[in-house]
């Protein structure tokens, strides 16, 4: 009996997923529930494939497989963005923002942010990728610190605003802004796709890749903006979701046995979005959880970091 092809078993792990979490327990106003759940769920399958996705281009960016595009820095302009704006407005000023305006603010500033340091650090091919994961990790650390210090100048009223609004959250994503985020990471992933190719040839290394004839500074450029999007989307629409990208690429590269992009993009996009779906089912249906996930992934990619290091230090 013939195996199914790495990206059809995962398509059908994710449709699965799908199937349970939307017909599970499902009685009463059938209509209505079922608009609940594929709001839910296609925040779910979008923030899981980009996640995914940008982590893969990244790694083979950065020639590491233990970096995510998390580590420049997104989550922690995020959480300072939520504390500068409750600083300034007060907490009942920013539950009053218009949630579109916030969503398409947020997402400029995270993709601005990240192209800015991409392309003023990035001016010599790979040999510029250290120093700018450093000065990511570094502005990462500072903007941490500014978020910390402008939360206990906050009353206890505030904190508990600003606590919510940094957590990773799918329970009410707005049908508007999920509306604009699927438009913007279904091109981004198509985007991506279609530099497959060019990202098997920059894997090989900097000088290899030139050697081959590939603009390399260029391509680069093109993958981090890529990776900026989509990474900036997902995080204004739902927030910071650290170690989902390391456990989809690392699982993806385990499951495609291959290191082709044309692959390993897709299988990685499918693996994010299985985990966020079936997890969301297990602990909303199951467990009936609604808040354990996020901390359960991030305390399982942090395993799998941890396991990652060791596995190379031997």
């Amino acid at each position: 009996m013939r195996r199914l092809p790495p990206l059809a078993l995962l398509g059908l792990l994710l449709a699965g997923s799908v199937a349970l979490f939307l017909g599970w327990d499902l009685s009463g106003p059938v209509g209505f529930i079922l608009s609940l759940r594929v709001t839910k769920l296609v925040a779910l399958v979008l923030v899981g494939a980009a996640v995914g996705m940008a982590t893969v281009l990244f790694q083979t960016l950065a020639a590491s497989r233990l970096l995510t595009p998390g580590i420049v820095g997104f989550d922690a302009l995020f959480v300072f963005l939520q504390t500068l704006l409750i600083l300034t407005l007060g907490g009942l000023g920013y539950t009053t923002l218009p949630p579109m305006a916030k969503f398409l603010a947020e997402t400029a500033i995270l993709v601005a942010a990240a192209l800015l340091l991409f392309g003023l650090l990035l001016k010599d091919g790979a040999r510029d990728m250290t120093r700018m994961i450093l000065a990511g990790v570094i502005l990462g650390v500072l903007l941490r610190g500014l978020a910390g210090l402008g939360q206990r100048l906050m009353d206890p009223s505030e904190f508990a605003v600003v606590q919510q609004a940094s957590f990773v959250s799918f329970t009410s994503v707005p049908e508007d802004q999920l509306a604009i985020a699927a438009a913007v990471l279904a091109v981004a992933a198509g985007l991506a796709l279609r530099l497959a190719g060019r990202m098997d040839v920059a894997a090989l290394g900097e000088r290899t890749a030139r050697s081959l004839g590939l603009a390399y500074r260029r391509t680069a450029l093109q993958a981090l903006a890529l990776v900026a999007a989509m990474a900036a989307v997902s995080t204004a629409l739902v927030g910071p979701i650290t170690f989902l990208g390391l456990l989809a690429a690392s699982l993806a590269h385990h499951l495609a046995g291959t290191h082709r992009h044309a692959i390993l993009l897709p299988a990685a996009g499918l693996i994010g979005a299985t985990i966020l779906v079936f997890g969301q089912f297990v602990f909303e249906r199951l467990l009936s959880m609604q808040s354990s996930l996020a901390l359960l992934v991030e305390f399982a990619g942090g395993l799998l970091f941890l396991a990652l290091v060791l596995r190379r230090q031997r």
